[in-house]
């Protein structure tokens, strides 16, 4: 098996063909330049070009965040023409739009990693939500995933825009030792005496599955260095989308740090996950922490020259998961 190394500095973008023509500015514009599109070369199923823009979600710096694609028209794009765009593309996610009511601001929207559909994915959905508030304006959106109804409401903060999705029912279970904590503590090069009691592994649920795994020490989630293949392994057996590795940045506030490996997906790490954000928020409601209405911090892609910054909002009534972020626009390559 080959092992690979998460990366020490910023993800490279994909290498892209520029296309010739210009997009029109939004009406109301939130960041300084619109993002450009990526006309796809022949090795793509069809002809013609597919306009991807370019986001990157969860900060307010082009060199922070999880980049996403976004294709706002995807009506006439099959599933194999739409995998092979998130492919070429090579973000960790696309976000396709394959049908629209404008008027009601209604979209159903589909995700693909380069290898395969997502059920849901928090940080494109951001990204969309931002892509479409550029356009058409602020407000609420409504978007039909795989995994049913996401809201998501956008408004101008500083100048950018904000969305906050709004998780399907989120909850967690207690994850088998022997079965699936055990294997996967291998493919890490970690033992027990890495994980932090506080937080127990699980299996948590915001619209796809990941497992949680509380880590004791800070310094041990920065040297995270995972055995790409068995872990990829473990992870699809078990339908996992990313495992979710977090540590508690001080005891007296639910802020943690977070990586997220995502081999399943065809890349080492993902930068910023906003479903496995809405997935531990469901997690610390099941462990009991959430007893009033509650803001969590969570930092990720620190460690791999991407920090990302994701705000997730509990109330103990009420089992969906509310995560914030801002988006930006990704400059085209070559300036």
């Amino acid at each position: 098996m080959t092992t690979q190394t998460p990366p020490t500095g910023p993800s490279p973008l994909p290498n892209t063909v520029e296309s010739p023509e210009t997009i029109e500015s939004p009406q109301t514009p939130v960041a300084p330049e619109s993002p450009d599109p990526i006309e796809n070369p022949g090795t793509l199923q069809s002809p013609g070009t597919v306009e991807v823009l370019r986001y990157s979600a969860f900060t307010t710096d082009p060199a922070g965040g999880n980049p996403a694609g976004v294709v706002l028209e995807a009506e006439g794009l099959d599933d194999a023409r739409m995998l092979a765009v998130a492919a070429e593309v090579g973000y960790s996610e696309t976000a396709f739009i394959t049908a629209h009511d404008a008027a009601a601001r209604r979209y159903r929207l589909r995700y693909f990693s380069p290898r395969a559909e997502v059920a849901f994915c928090g940080h494109a959905t951001i990204a969309t939500a931002v892509a479409l508030a550029a356009r058409t304006g602020t407000g609420e959106l409504l978007f039909d995933t795989p995994v049913g109804e996401i809201r998501v409401g956008t408004s101008l903060v500083d100048g950018l825009v904000r969305a906050t999705l709004t998780s399907v029912p989120a909850h967690s279970r207690p994850a088998d030792d022997t079965a699936q904590v055990e294997p996967v503590l291998r493919a890490l090069r970690w033992t027990r005496a890495d994980l932090d009691d506080s937080f127990p592994p699980h299996i948590a649920f915001g619209g796809n599955d990941h497992l949680v795994l509380g880590v004791r020490s800070r310094a041990q989630l920065a040297a995270l260095d995972y055995d790409f293949d068995a872990l990829h392994d473990i992870m699809r057996h078990h339908g996992w989308t990313t495992v979710h590795l977090v540590h508690r940045a001080a005891p007296d506030r639910l802020d943690f740090h977070a990586r997220d490996p995502f081999p399943v997906g065809g890349v080492v790490e993902d930068p910023a996950t906003g479903a496995a954000a809405a997935a531990f928020g469901g997690y610390l409601r099941a462990l009991g922490l959430v007893t009033e209405p509650q803001r969590v911090h969570i930092r990720q892609g620190e460690d791999m020259g991407r920090p990302s910054d994701l705000y997730v909002d509990l109330h103990p009534d009420d089992p969906r998961v509310r995560v914030s972020g801002q988006a930006v626009p990704l400059p085209a390559q070559g300036r």
